[in-house]
């Protein structure tokens, strides 16, 4: 049985026997995703660094380095890069990083691969080094740049090159580049609108990119782009690297921009209530599926909609004449997929009807494994 299956349970053969609410995740759909997007990536100077934080399951990333096209993995968390360590050796960690343990961390993981940090302070340029120093490695950093997003990095291309000029003359980091997300176009559903909004982001990027080369600094890195956006910033000149991660599940949000890749997961529930009958409700709520990007979707059921998403209960509005009953499965697509993965432990793998394997989901929470293991010993010593 696969680790990532429920301890003492039989796996599941077919998708009526799946235990509910539960992520489910259609293999072909899947492949066909990864593979056309490999594709586009064949073609050009720009490669793709798919991101981990999507899926958390290396499964799927073992699959996306497999078809090519790849420079490495893009990371959220230091969790989710040393969960990727037995199979890859490159990663992004595209966020900032505070605080000594964690910086610690990256530099034991610099001993295993190449790993290179988001950095937009001097502060945290500094306790990256310090902890790479005491290791004994050097790390890459890239310097954030805001593009839009208005979240993390540098809002001008004198701040970064000022950075960048402050990690050449510290030990234990190496600069490498930029980055620059443009998490603000991604969602844009006009097509025009989105191109317009994405090429003025990389346009800053590729610029502040030119202005460290001037100064006389290494920048071979320039990193971004999202599924939204990853066939355009994938083919401005000057761009390295894509971090699309959504591409490989996809979700509701993202069917709305009208992106080429298919719907290849879900969230499995089962109707434990048909109170009338323009009504029913299923067990999956949002402590299933999240509903910070809207209600899902229902799939197979026309006219069918979520109307509701309550800690474990999904109500759902039907259509005149629907005929589910109490004990039948239900099928909704999430709006977004990140999140929505984080909530579960494992993916149920089919084909058609059929489950072919169970695959673990690294949800990256190590941090806290020492103080689960303390408690644990806490209970011990208190039931004793």
């Amino acid at each position: 049985m696969p680790s990532g299956a429920p301890l003492g349970a039989v796996r599941p053969r077919v998708l009526a026997e799946i235990p509910t609410p539960a992520l489910v995740l259609d293999a072909a759909a899947l492949g066909r995703n990864i593979a056309r997007m490999a594709r586009f990536f064949s073609a050009g100077p720009c490669r793709l660094r798919p991101h981990f934080k999507a899926h958390k399951t290396p499964e799927i990333a073992r699959r996306q380095l497999a078809a090519g096209s790849c420079i490495g993995l893009t990371c959220a968390t230091v969790s989710e890069a040393e969960a990727v360590v037995p199979f890859c050796d490159d990663v992004l960690i595209a966020n900032e990083i505070a605080g000594a343990d964690k910086c610690a961390r990256v530099a034991a993981l610099q001993h295993q691969m190449r790993v290179t940090v988001a950095v937009d302070s001097a502060v945290g340029v500094d306790t990256l080094a310090t902890a790479a120093r005491n290791a004994g490695v050097r790390v890459g950093v890239v310097v954030d740049i805001n593009v839009g997003q208005n979240r993390c990095g540098l809002s001008s291309a004198s701040e970064a090159v000022d950075l960048a000029q402050h990690i050449a003359r510290t030990d234990g980091v190496m600069l490498r580049g930029v980055m620059g997300y443009e998490g603000h176009a991604q969602p844009i559903r006009d097509r025009k609108e989105r191109v317009e909004r994405a090429r003025e982001a990389m346009e800053a990027l590729t610029a502040t990119a030119d202005e460290l080369r001037a100064a006389g600094l290494t920048c071979d890195v320039v990193s971004a782009g999202g599924t939204g956006t990853f066939d355009i910033s994938g083919r401005f000149t000057g761009v390295t690297e894509i971090q699309a991660g959504s591409y490989a599940l996809m979700d509701s949000d993202y069917g709305e921009v009208h992106v080429p890749f298919e719907q290849a997961f879900w969230v499995l529930g089962t109707v434990i209530s048909r109170p009338s009958p323009d009504r029913c409700v299923a067990d999956c709520g949002h402590k299933a599926l999240t509903k910070d990007h809207g209600l899902p979707e229902v799939n197979w059921i026309a006219g069918a909609m979520v109307t509701a998403l309550n800690d474990e209960h999904a109500t759902i509005a039907l259509p005149a004449g629907a005929s589910i009953a109490v004990g039948d499965r239900v099928q909704l697509v999430p709006s977004h997929t990140d999140p929505t993965v984080n909530l579960h432990d494992v993916f149920y793998v089919v084909e058609h009807e059929r489950v072919i394997d169970v695959w673990p989901i690294e949800r990256g929470y190590s941090e806290h494994r020492a103080a689960r293991v303390l408690a644990g010993q806490s209970a011990g010593r208190h039931a004793s």
